[in-house]
């Protein structure tokens, strides 16, 4: 598969600088919505590679659903004010996290390029996939035959994240009603 490098690097840049976004902005809303831009770059890195089921999926299931799931529970656990502020940190710690950081990449970086295991490409060849009807049919065979459980048990697990936010917000609103009570 013979992909652009230009539009590579592009969506890849969008995903690392707005992941770093999403990690240093105060505010956890304007977290979230630069997560939604990290969803979209992945999802043009989807489309690059011919994947355009997986790009559709990114779009419609991570940057949509699940991230109107995450502004929903901000809003509803009243996380809007920040807890941390980088900013008021020493120098020091602000300079050690950091090489840590750049330290720990670089480790990552030289295990992927020095590991002698072979790199995992799937039980299917693209010359299979043609073959069965396209990634569309392979991926929903599979997704509902060999991989149902866990992806019953992925919606069951959002559905209970969902219930405790929302348990945890009502305790939260009991108590601020009972002190003001008093």
């Amino acid at each position: 598969m013979d992909i652009s490098p230009s539009f590579f690097y592009l969506f890849a840049g969008f995903a690392v600088a707005f992941s770093l976004l999403v990690v240093f902005k105060k505010n956890p809303v304007a977290s979230a919505f630069s997560l939604v831009i990290v969803f979209f770059a992945f999802a043009g890195i989807y489309a690059l590679l011919g994947a355009h089921l997986i790009a559709a999926l990114q779009i419609l299931v991570y940057a949509g659903a699940i991230m109107v799931l995450f502004v929903f529970v901000i809003m509803l656990l009243n996380a809007d004010t920040p807890s941390f502020d980088l900013g008021r940190s020493h120098w020091g710690l602000r300079l050690a996290a950091m090489i840590l950081c750049l330290v720990a990449f670089g480790l990552f970086t030289w295990a992927l390029k020095e590991s002698p295991l072979p790199i995992f490409r799937g039980p299917f060849s693209p010359e299979q996939v043609d073959a069965a009807g396209g990634n569309t049919q392979v991926l929903s065979e599979l997704m509902f035959s060999e991989y149902i459980l866990p992806f019953e048990l992925t919606s069951i697990l959002l559905l209970g994240a969902m219930i405790g936010a929302v348990a945890i917000a009502k305790r939260k609103e009991a108590g601020n009603a009972n002190r003001n009570a008093h």
